[in-house]
């Protein structure tokens, strides 16, 4: 089956140039083929000088007084505008506005998620509209909402530049981003890259919440340590004392050692007194 032609039914662009038998005004300067001015001539003159050499009479100025008029090929002279006519929209930058919403009460993983998404915005060169949406009574709480935007605008600083603060309007706040000059000027690179400076497992709800009382907890910074307690003399002397070697044997270790080879003397003794008298009451009764 034929695929049906679709034609195009919008009225083809009209050719609103003045050239030739066009030029209604009495006389036009003229600037012949190699850019040098002619002067100003009657208009029947000046088409006549350009079709002796079959060229065309293109008016190029019409607002000037006399209007000016080029001797040239108007077909290359037509598709030479249409060059740059292209070439200039190719140079033009397409901002696109693109929206990414969120909640005063978001978990860490869905701020990771829609963080990314605007980050990749950025990257493409696209502003970027952050939407807080407050349901019920949270819309008496706008420092939660102010407090997620400037965490993302700061964690993106290198990426986008805030072009609208944050701003209330009924039960939304928004805040647009743009691209930052680096990304317009091609120093950032459009592949995107993975943060890992974000903690998972907390919840930006609560460091919104954290920031009625505390501003700090939302720029990220850590309490400061307190400093070490100065050691004292009692610590110190715990410390000084000499651990003994292991060579150096203590009186209670060198008596605990000499007990037993004093006892072994002293039953050997006793063993012996006793053979002796036994020996002498064995001699009497012989006798």
């Amino acid at each position: 089956m034929p695929v049906p032609r679709r034609f195009d039914r919008r009225p083809p662009e009209r050719d609103t140039t003045r050239i030739n038998d066009r030029i209604r005004v009495p006389e036009v300067r003229v600037i012949d083929e190699d850019g040098n001015q002619i002067g100003v001539m009657k208009t029947p003159d000046a088409l006549a000088y350009a079709q002796e050499r079959d060229l065309d009479l293109v008016e190029v100025a019409p607002e000037a007084r006399p209007p000016v008029c080029r001797v040239l090929d108007y077909s290359k002279y037509k598709y030479e505008q249409a060059q740059k006519q292209k070439q200039a929209r190719k140079h033009q930058q397409q901002i696109t506005i693109r929206e990414i919403k969120f909640r005063p009460k978001i978990a860490q993983h869905d701020y990771d998620t829609k963080k990314h998404h605007v980050e990749r915005f950025l990257r493409h060169k696209d502003k970027v509209k952050v939407t807080i949406m407050f349901r019920g009574r949270e819309v008496t709480h706008p420092e939660r909402g102010t407090a997620i935007l400037d965490r993302l605008a700061e964690e993106l600083s290198e990426l986008g530049v805030v072009e609208q603060r944050p701003m209330q309007e009924g039960r939304n706040m928004t805040m647009m981003m743009a691209p930052s000059k680096a990304v317009l000027a091609g120093r950032v690179d459009v592949a995107e890259a993975h943060d890992g400076e974000i903690r998972s497992g907390t919840h930006v709800g609560d460091v919104a919440s954290a920031a009625i009382e505390s501003p700090a907890a939302v720029n990220g910074a850590q309490p400061a340590a307190e400093p070490a307690p100065d050691a004292t003399d009692a610590d110190v002397t715990a410390d000084a004392e000499p651990v003994p070697d292991a060579g150096d044997v203590t009186d209670a270790e060198a008596t605990a050692a000499d007990t037993p080879a004093e006892a072994v003397v002293a039953a050997e003794a006793e063993s012996a007194a006793e053979a002796d008298a036994g020996a002498g009451e064995s001699r009497s009764q012989k006798g």
